[in-house]
């Protein structure tokens, strides 16, 4: 059933999207502790960036239930993680940190999320009938818009 499929699409996104924010927190907030003036720039990249996520987040759950307020509701909670999983990984973390650390939380997460975009996402866009061109349209957007913000964050 394309409701059920919706909204499991819509969950499993919450989950690594989540799961994907709490070391961005955690990023952010030690980048931000070891440079003061790295703050407000990866701020502003960050949120730019978290904007397709949110949607990625939302938009399944709103067309799976028809309400906002879960679409919403869905999205803060998988946006929360970062501020939250920042302050909490850098507690429970402080003594380890380093770039090793780094690299194996992000590219554990980066699995999860390509897992999700090539199991879930493009299969999902097949059996909704939506146009391929379309979904290869929106496909190269949303690498757009990462690349910009991953830019930006270098400024």
């Amino acid at each position: 059933d394309k409701v059920d499929g919706l909204n499991r699409l819509g969950l499993l996104t919450v989950l690594a999207i989540g799961l994907h924010n709490a070391p961005e927190g955690l990023a952010t907030f030690t980048a931000t502790l070891e440079e003061p003036a790295l703050g407000l720039p990866l701020a502003i990249g960050i949120a730019l960036h978290n904007i397709p996520e949110g949607i990625c987040v939302a938009m399944p759950i709103y067309y799976a239930t028809g309400s906002r307020t879960k679409a919403i509701f869905w999205t803060f909670i998988s946006g929360i993680v970062e501020p939250i999983g920042g302050i909490l990984g850098y507690l429970a973390l402080s003594s380890v940190i380093g770039d090793l650390t780094y690299a194996v939380i992000f590219a554990v997460v980066a699995g999860m999320m390509i897992h999700i975009v090539i199991h879930e996402y493009l299969p999902t866009c097949h059996n909704l009938g939506i146009n391929k061109n379309i979904v290869i349209l929106c496909s190269m957007l949303g690498m757009a818009i990462m690349w910009l913000s991953i830019f930006l964050l270098n400024i």
